[in-house]
């Protein structure tokens, strides 16, 4: 059933000890139909409920129970997922199953600004077109671009066909950027939030638009969740970390000794891994690319991560 709440969750990947939820809704509490008048965080681009641009409530498909949102081939259906609270900073995962039929295509995209309710949805597109077999001759494989169309890919990544998969957007706010993992394996991280003049005022909604003629894909089992880090009733003042911003080189001052440190991507990858066994070691962070990494400090049988732009 759907539930719109904030709570504690178990474990995400590998540097997220905690996830606070903000939504889940598996399709099950509405009708077959128009979705855009049966609850408050779809909504048709249009902001007419029942219009020719809202998706519709299926019985085709489901990931869980018997139904799902259909995005179909008109090429007018545009839904909109509206992000509770609209938040502007912290890392947050939007995940959905999603089902696309052989040989057909999918299109999704990140709004980065909000529009009144009721008036008709003003663009706002951030973090690039997401295409799922955009000319519909390359099954199984898409990519994300920051131009209006798909001639040319940022990142390439694959996924299955007939079948539900789970996909994962990792938003980081503070950074702007974001990646994608497929039934979690990641595909690709550290697409920017940039398209054309939109500046960023919060991640707002996900847009479903039925981008082509060859457009079919399922839309089932929503979950979208703040990534927060545990604490774990760590000593603040066992360590501090400078410069950070890092250019090169992190230096851990600590008190005692530094039983490990490990180096995460925003997608739980590990990207530094040492046991230095030491006071205030230091850590070589010069072969990383520009972004958001998560440190991970452990000292004794305690740990904590925090948060380090490069």
């Amino acid at each position: 059933m759907k539930k719109i709440y904030i709570l504690a969750l178990a474990a995400f990947g590998f540097a997220f000890t905690a996830n606070a939820q903000l939504l889940e809704d598996d399709m099950e509490d509405y009708l077959e139909g128009p979705l855009a008048s049966q609850s408050t965080v779809w909504r048709a681009w249009s902001g007419v409920d029942g219009g020719p641009d809202d998706g519709s409530i299926v019985t085709d498909f489901a990931s869980s129970g018997v139904n799902s949102l259909l995005i179909d081939d008109s090429g007018v259906i545009d839904q909109l997922l509206i992000i509770p609270g609209a938040p502007t900073t912290g890392t947050y995962i939007v995940e959905f199953k999603l089902y696309i039929p052989a040989g057909k295509s999918f299109y999704i995209n990140m709004q980065a600004a909000l529009t009144p309710e009721g008036d008709p949805w003003e663009q706002a597109l951030m973090g690039g077109n997401v295409y799922f077999n955009c000319d519909g001759s390359t099954p199984g494989t898409g990519g994300v671009t920051g131009v209006i169309d798909c001639t040319t890919f940022d990142f390439d990544f694959t996924f299955p066909e007939d079948e539900f998969f789970t996909v994962e957007n990792i938003y980081d706010l503070d950074a702007q950027t974001w990646g994608m993992r497929i039934n979690g394996t990641e595909q690709f991280t550290g697409q920017v939030f940039e398209f054309g003049d939109q500046v960023f005022e919060g991640l707002t909604a996900i847009n479903f638009f039925s981008a082509s003629d060859n457009n079919e894909g399922y839309v089932d089992d929503i979950l979208i969740t703040e990534a927060t880090l545990g604490a774990e009733d760590f000593n603040e003042n066992l360590f501090s970390v400078h410069p950070n911003p890092v250019v090169n080189i992190l230096n851990i001052n600590s008190k005692a000794t530094v039983n490990s440190v490990v180096v995460y991507d925003l997608l739980g990858k590990i990207v530094v891994n040492t046991a230095p066994n030491t006071i205030s070691p230091s850590v070589d962070m010069s072969s990383l690319a520009s972004g958001t990494y998560l440190v991970n400090v452990t000292i004794g049988d305690a740990s904590k991560t925090i948060k380090v732009i490069k």
